[in-house]
C-alpha cells in the first residue's frame, strides 16, 4: 500500500482513540520499552515531545522515567528543513513553535552519540520502513547521527501492510514498540545486544 494511503488510514485509527486511550496505550508502550531495552544511567536518548492534540504517543511516561534514572535526555527542536538536537532536565524552559510544538529554549548540542532515538510515526512495517507527516525531518536527522544509535519507532498499531513506496533516502528503524509487543525490523537480525 502506498504511503498517503496508509498515513490517511492510521491518521484516522489514532484519531478515534479518546484521550484515556492514549495515555493507556502510551503507559503500555513505556512498560515494553523499558523491560525490554533496560536504558542506564548516563546512556544518551533522544525522544520527541508528543503533539497532544495529534493523539500521539505520550513521551512524559519515558522523560520523567529517563530523568529520574540519571539518564541523558535529548529532543528535537526545528531550525529550518533540519531537526536539531537539546538536552534537558527538569529545569529547562519550553515554547510552542509555529506548528503548536513544545520545543527546549536551550543550546542545541552537537556530535552526541545515542544509545537510543525514540521516534514518533503514524505507520511502520515489518521491514522498519516508518510514515510520518511526510516532511522527512527523521530520514535527515538520522543520516547525521551516529550509525550505531538504535532506532524505535512507538506506534499504538502493529505492522499489517508493507509500504510499497519506499525511497533511497528513507532510513529504517530497528524496532517498533506497541503496546502489546516489541518487534525487531528489518532483515530479523537484532542489533541490540544487552
Amino acid at each position: 500500500m502506498e504511503k498517503s494511503e496508509l498515513r490517511k488510514i492510521y491518521l484516522e485509527k489514532r484519531n478515534a482513540l479518546s484521550k484515556d486511550e492514549v495515555a493507556f496505550l502510551s503507559q503500555k508502550i513505556f512498560r515494553n520499552f523499558v523491560a525490554t531495552f533496560l536504558p542506564e544511567e548516563h546512556q544518551n536518548i533522544h525522544i520527541f515531545l508528543s503533539i497532544e492534540k495529534f493523539k500521539e504517543i505520550d513521551t512524559r511516561f519515558f522523560i520523567n522515567y529517563f530523568l529520574k534514572k540519571n539518564i541523558n535526555v535529548f529532543v528535537p527542536r526545528m531550525n529550518g528543513e533540519k531537526l536539531e538536537t537539546v538536552q534537558i532536565t527538569p529545569e529547562t524552559g519550553f515554547e510552542k513553535n509555529k506548528w503548536g510544538i513544545p520545543e527546549p529554549t536551550g543550546f542545541s548540542s552537537q556530535n552526541i552519540f545515542f544509545d537510543f532515538v525514540i521516534t514518533p510515526l503514524l505507520y511502520c512495517d515489518h521491514f522498519g520502513n516508518r510514515i510520518g507527516y511526510g516532511k522527512g525531518f527523521y530520514d535527515r536527522f538520522f543520516s547525521e547521527i551516529n550509525p550505531e544509535a538504535i532506532k524505535i519507532g512507538v506506534n499504538f498499531f502493529p505492522p499489517e501492510e508493507n509500504i510499497d513506496d519506499v525511497f533511497s533516502s528513507d532510513i529504517p528503524l530497528d524496532y517498533l514498540v506497541t503496546p502489546v509487543e516489541v518487534l525487531s525490523l528489518g532483515s530479523g537480525a537484532s542489533k541490540f545486544s544487552k
